[in-house]
């Protein structure tokens, strides 16, 4: 298990974790082949189209038990043979052990409905669910959000292997802070950034992913709940991107919506509210007609599922059981999601990696030093086995531990001085420091943005004793102000590791010792500690305006400790541009749009109008690894529109990890679309393509034109 947040690249969707759609012992959901009274029922004939197999399931059912099914703990209703169903499964960072059903570990009792994944962007630091999401980036986020879909539902055809959903719709992301809670939330957003950041990764999840589910949030979205928001649901969700599944509410929203936000005057009133903009609910005084509409889109997924299909065995997935988890490729794979996500954040001298012939001695000191829980993060399973920091480097190196704080509170100093003596007798000292669930979570916004407690006055006293290299790792979701840490010459090198999973230690202590070369990127801007300050969690605003510096990467210009995508490696890498298209003449869609000069507004053409499929960009980049090391590259490639009225930020449009031997250069595609990468949004959330000239960024060290005309 991994902690995506901090795994850049976003290849690996932890299919290992997700293998046990069923268990073989387990009775059929439906359709027994051994009932007499429902083996024959036409809803249980596999050759007919699933919308005739729904209509007369929907036909037989009456109305108290279509409204029972219209829960997450769905009755079961015996007369059909149809069994109850928990919809409460959680898949973030394993098959979670978080809600009801528990997948493998309950035998026989496992869910094909997975609420996850989180695509929220993380807009705001100190989000304790920030740890959840890949990142502050909407492309980003939306490539993770439909390659994490298409990995966990396997689909063939209009068949699912699991059922994802994508979380939580739509700007959500503040739980507690100051007062504010997200069930009392208003996000005030503008038409801009909702369809620039907020919508972006749904959008992807949807259209691209074909997720078969939607998750709407607790907060309210300018005034209205975002379960009752017709525009929001039916409007965007179905109507606009074509949404073929159900839309869930997050646990206990609909009761919100009339308990705490008293937007209705009775639960009945918000349950009605709800399924009207197409949301599957608990109960309410509705048409029959609005409740066969929302139970229809529940149901043909369970039919997608095969739920209804008789003998689980004859299933394709059927025969999968608890002999497919923990396999030594899956913990295999989790060790290599681990130390693809680590990044190295500083590295002077260089002084990492360590040599085993040198420092053969190591003090491991400090509260994440020897934790093995902490690793997984939260809404996560029960992990095949651990290897903690001290575990991992113990394989390299005779160590000797001192925890320093009892726990990452670090409320006291009093075990400061064995620290420090640990570390006057080791070759190296590497501090093992950061955050856990007591610190961020879900209900759990933090306060700022340093190191909780005496922790930073135990790095610097150890920095100070310690006669070798001191290595500082730090475990969190979110990011840390180490500016202390950045600027201390006694501290060498500095590691994020996320929450790293079950094999975190291991890969912990690969990178360390060199067995591994990093490769990971920052998914998000870490800020200092005084930016905090200057913006509160409840201003959505992304933009910067007047006093306000603005967010993430995109818009904010201030100082930061490290940016976003930022991370060293131990060899260096050369760009060079081997074909690059330098102009793009954007075709109109002549079905939509045929008068070409009313197309244009503002030097730009609405991507709407535009002939998308054939504005293709492709480039192709040698990437040189020009140092002594084999490592493994994220090439990042940025775009910025031309002056003018435009926002001058710049925005990722494309990123690939590449593989490099040493002295050697493989060469990277990368396609560009100049609908969704050369596009911007105004302020009436209407997404355009500037002509002129942009300007595309490629690593550190290129820069190239494109001109754009009609």
């Amino acid at each position: 298990m991994a902690n995506k947040n901090s795994l850049f690249p976003l290849f690996l969707f932890f299919t290992l974790l997700f293998s046990v759609s069923m268990v073989e012992s387990r009775p059929p959901f439906a359709c027994d082949p051994r009932n007499g009274l429902t083996k024959n029922l036409r809803f249980c004939k596999v050759n007919l189209p699933l919308h005739v197999r729904v209509r007369d399931l929907l036909g037989r059912l009456t109305l108290q038990e279509k409204i029972r099914l219209l829960v997450n703990n769905a009755a079961a209703v015996p007369r059909l043979g149809i069994q109850g169903y928990e919809w409460w499964s959680e898949a973030l960072h394993g098959v979670s052990n978080v809600g009801p059903a528990r997948a493998m570990y309950n035998g026989g009792m496992a869910g094909l409905t997975y609420w996850s994944p989180n695509v929220n962007i993380f807009r705001d630091p100190r989000w304790g669910r920030g740890q959840e999401t890949p990142g502050e980036d909407p492309v980003l986020a939306g490539k993770y959000a439909a390659r994490y879909v298409r990995g966990l539902q396997s689909a063939s055809g209009n068949r699912l292997k699991v059922a994802a959903c994508c979380k939580h719709y739509t700007a959500y992301d503040l739980d507690n802070w100051n007062g504010v809670d997200r069930y009392h939330f208003n996000a005030r957003v503008s038409k801009q950034d909702l369809a620039d950041t907020y919508d972006v990764p749904f959008k992807a999840c949807v259209v691209e992913g074909n997720v078969a589910s939607v998750m709407c949030s607790y907060n309210q979205v300018n005034g209205k709940p975002t379960c009752a928001d017709p525009d929001l649901l039916k409007g965007t969700i179905r109507d606009q991107w074509r949404l073929n599944g159900y839309i869930v509410s997050d646990c206990d929203s609909v009761g919100v919506m009339y308990d705490t936000q008293h937007f209705t005057s009775t639960p009945e009133e918000s349950a009605a509210m709800t399924i009207k903009a197409d949301l599957a609910v608990r109960r309410g005084l509705l048409a029959e007609a609005d409740v066969d509409m929302a139970l229809a889109n529940t149901i043909t997924v369970q039919m997608r599922l095969g739920m209804f299909d008789g003998e689980p065995s004859a299933q394709p997935y059927g025969n999968l059981g608890p002999r497919d988890v923990c396999t030594p490729a899956h913990q295999q794979l989790a060790l290599e999601a681990a130390r693809q996500g680590i990044v190295l954040l500083k590295n002077s001298g260089p002084s990492l990696p360590l040599s085993t012939s040198r420092h053969r001695t190591v003090a491991v000191i400090g509260p994440n030093s020897d934790v093995t829980v902490t690793m997984i993060g939260n809404y996560a399973g029960v992990a095949c086995g651990y290897t903690s920091p001290l575990q991992g480097i113990s394989r390299y190196a005779k160590t000797i531990h001192q925890a320093g704080c009892s726990n990452v509170a670090c409320t006291t100093n009093n075990q400061f001085g064995a620290a420090e003596f640990a570390a006057r007798h080791a070759d190296a000292t590497v501090l093992v420091m950061g955050l856990d669930q007591s610190i961020e979570a879900e209900f759990r916004d933090r306060r700022g943005l340093l190191l909780p407690g005496h922790q930073q006055e135990l790095v610097s006293r150890v920095a100070r004793a310690s006669r070798g290299p001191t290595v500082l790792v730090l475990m969190s979701g979110g990011p840390i102000d180490v500016s202390f840490a950045k600027n201390d010459p006694r501290i060498s090198a500095i590691l994020w590791a996320g929450y790293p999973g079950q094999a975190g230690g291991t890969a912990i202590a690969d990178v360390i010792f060199g067995t591994t070369n990093p490769g990971g990127k920052l998914p998000m801007t870490w800020y200092p500690q005084d930016y905090v300050a200057k913006v509160p969690m409840t201003n959505m605003g992304m933009r910067a305006n007047g006093g306000y510096p603005g967010r993430t990467y995109r818009f904010y210009k201030g100082p930061v400790v490290f940016p976003f995508g930022y991370g060293m490696s131990y060899t260096t890498f050369k760009h060079s541009l081997a074909q690059a298209p330098t102009q793009l003449s954007v075709v109109l869609n002549t079905n939509l749009y045929a008068n070409k000069n009313s197309s244009l507004s503002s030097n730009s053409v609405r991507t709407k109008h535009a002939n998308c499929d054939s504005l293709f960009l492709p480039f192709h980049i040698d990437v040189e690894n020009t140092g002594k090391m084999d490592g493994t590259h994220t090439l990042l490639v940025f775009s910025t529109p031309p002056a003018g009225k435009w926002s001058p930020t710049k925005q990722l449009v494309g990123f690939h990890r590449v593989h490099v031997v040493a002295g050697s250069k493989q060469r990277v595609k990368v396609n560009i679309h100049a609908c969704k990468h050369l596009s911007v949004v105004d302020e009436f959330g209407i997404r355009r393509i500037p002509m002129g000239s942009h300007s595309l960024h490629i690593g550190d060290d290129l820069k190239h034109s494109i001109s754009l005309g009609v």
